[in-house]
């Protein structure tokens, strides 16, 4: 997990960092002795998944930074004091730990947090969001039989309905997991999970109106074997 520090007592700082060092779950990016000089991080590309946050700072108290982040990664209170402990855990944090920080301590707070982070690399890694008129709608790939080119669109075909997007192919076979989607077709993309029959040079695919027939392209016949577990005598 990539994380950063923000506390403004130097000693807390590195004792922190010194952790942090210790423990192969987590890179440290930054260490800042304010919040307004963090605030910074999040307006660039630094992809963060933890920060330790002290509360009482000067300009900038951690509740106040909390109240900037619309999308805020997990949070690791470190306080000399329990009294802000309602407070942040309003804020859905993962630990709160008070000085002095013993490392049987804080590795407890990142096995929560470990926890936490693969559960949503897990979700990640079984889903999709595209867009349907104004709105995101979540696709889990299990539920995605095949995409379909269409002029300059592109389309989402689900066992219940379809999705209609401006999109190219070339960006949707580098946006979906290539352990679950072969291309078989430059019109074509089948979730191999979902493959009932292979014969000649076409994949069936079951559906609530019968049985979908998609073409595989000579060039991609190859690659959809490979891609499958195939048993051949």
């Amino acid at each position: 997990m990539n994380c950063i520090i923000i506390d403004d007592d130097l000693m807390s700082r590195r004792i922190i960092e010194e952790f942090i060092s210790r423990t192969d779950q987590l890179r440290l990016l930054a260490s800042y002795e304010n919040a307004v000089d963090a605030i910074n991080v999040f307006n660039g590309d630094e992809d963060i998944d933890l920060i330790f946050l002290d509360i009482e700072m000067p300009e900038m108290s951690g509740i106040d930074f909390l109240e900037t982040l619309t999308n805020p990664p997990q949070i690791i209170i470190i306080s000399s004091k329990e009294k802000y402990a309602l407070d942040a855990f309003n804020y859905d944090v993962t630990d709160y730990l008070l000085k002095p920080i013993s490392y049987s301590r804080f590795f407890k707070a990142i096995n929560k947090a470990n926890i936490r982070f693969k559960n949503k690399v897990d979700t990640k890694e079984n889903e999709i969001f595209i867009k349907k008129n104004s709105a995101l709608v979540r696709l889990k790939y299990e539920d995605i039989l095949w995409v379909e080119a269409l002029e300059n669109y592109v389309i989402f075909n689900t066992f219940n309905e379809k999705f209609t997007i401006h999109f190219t192919m070339k960006a949707v076979e580098t946006k979906l997991p290539t352990n679950k989607f072969s291309r078989v077709h430059r019109s074509f993309i089948v979730n191999t999970s979902r493959i009932n029959i292979i014969e000649d040079n076409s994949v069936i695919i079951k559906t609530q109106e019968g049985a979908k027939s998609i073409p595989i392209g000579k060039s991609y016949k190859d690659k959809l074997l490979k891609d499958i577990n195939l048993i051949i005598k």
